[in-house]
């Protein structure tokens, strides 16, 4: 039987999603919906949605899949809406939100239409935004973190997780408590401290402009999360307010250790902190996709000779491997330079890795 999907919201993550159920389905009817009409218009263009709704209304029409893939607010919002319309009985509706408690407490309301909901996040994402730039491996190997109701019947599970086994994600099932206090800690937290520190090298500037200039290499790279949409953040940080709250003052307290070393000229205890910092990273699982984006840099020895950026593209481009990003982080007259590569998976890493390798370049991967 042709399974009809209706995606609402047109950007990087529906799109994606429209894309990896398609090429495990290529019989489904996805139908698409977003407040911003070029979206729409853009998705159709391109082939990601078979057909555009003009309303919610209409496109939950027969939906057996309803995805909300927006912001939490604004699903929150959807999904009230979701409440006085005709949905199909036995239909499944699930989301894409980076905090689950507030989302899985609205969406059981749907339960009394003889719907269930399903809290979704699926932890993977781009430095690119927009439906245009949709691809149907975005997910592959990242955790896709589940969060169904207690009352959630199993069959409906296994439906939802075969519809998006395209993604070709791992799936993993938690309590959406659980969910929200682990984001918090390993995505939602480092996105604070990295804005803040932002924050005290821009105040710092404006008495030394120097410190902008310096602030261009290696803290742009450590702080490049905080460049994150600010509107997506501020509504992750209000519906996981108080789990947040706590950890800030575990954040503070070890600060405070932290200073307490300093002013007591602690060596020893400077040097464990770092050392066990250090111990405990070095145990944590590589190159794998987890609540924030891993980057898949390949960095490259460069002579200074005219040209050889330019050798560098054009190798990896006859071979149809694509760069994200590139930067020059050294280039002076005379010595050395180095190229930052940024790759979109580990598997074109490591083939650029080899390509250059061949035709002579020293390359290296971050520790």
């Amino acid at each position: 039987m042709k399974k009809r999907v209706f995606i609402i919201g047109l950007g990087l993550i529906g799109g994606s999603l429209a894309l990896a159920v398609k090429s495990t389905f290529p019989q489904a009817s996805i139908r698409g919906y977003d407040v911003d009409d070029k979206a729409v218009k853009l998705a159709n263009s391109l082939q990601i949605i078979d057909e555009a709704a003009v309303s919610l209304e209409e496109g939950v029409k027969d939906a057996d899949f309803i995805i909300l893939s927006a912001p939490v607010e604004s699903s929150l919002s959807i999904l009230d809406q979701l409440q006085s319309l005709d949905l199909k009985e036995g239909a499944i509706v699930t989301d894409v939100g980076s905090t689950k408690v507030s989302i899985v407490e609205k969406g059981s309301e749907l339960e009394s239409k003889n719907v269930t909901f399903i809290g979704g996040h699926p932890m993977a994402g781009s430095h690119k935004t927009g439906v245009e730039a949709s691809r149907e491996r975005l997910f592959e190997n990242a955790f896709y973190i589940l969060t169904p109701s207690n009352g959630t019947p199993d069959a409906k599970l296994i439906q939802l997780q075969n519809l998006l086994k395209g993604t070709k994600a791992k799936f993993m099932q938690l309590e959406a408590e659980e969910h929200d206090k682990f984001a918090g800690l390993i995505s939602h937290l480092p996105h604070i401290i990295a804005s803040s520190l932002v924050h005290q090298v821009e105040k710092a500037g404006e008495k030394d402009p120097l410190i902008q200039q310096l602030a261009a290499g290696g803290f742009r790279d450590i702080t490049r999360i905080a460049s994150a949409s600010p509107t997506m953040w501020r509504d992750i940080l209000m519906h996981n307010r108080s789990v947040l709250i706590d950890m800030l003052k575990e954040w503070k307290n070890r600060m405070e250790h932290v200073e307490s070393l300093l002013e007591n000229r602690d060596s020893e205890g400077i040097y464990a902190f770092f050392s066990d910092a250090k111990d405990a990273r070095d145990r944590l699982p590589s190159k794998k996709k987890g609540a924030m984006l891993p980057f898949y840099d390949l960095f490259v020895d460069i002579p200074d000779h005219p040209g050889v950026i330019s050798d560098v593209t054009a190798l990896l481009a006859k071979q149809n491997i694509s760069i994200t990003n590139i930067r020059i982080i050294e280039a002076r007259e005379g010595i050395m330079g180095v190229l930052r590569l940024s790759f979109r998976s580990e598997s074109d890493l490591v083939h650029a890795k080899g390509l250059l390798e061949e035709h002579m370049y020293e390359t290296y991967e971050a520790p």
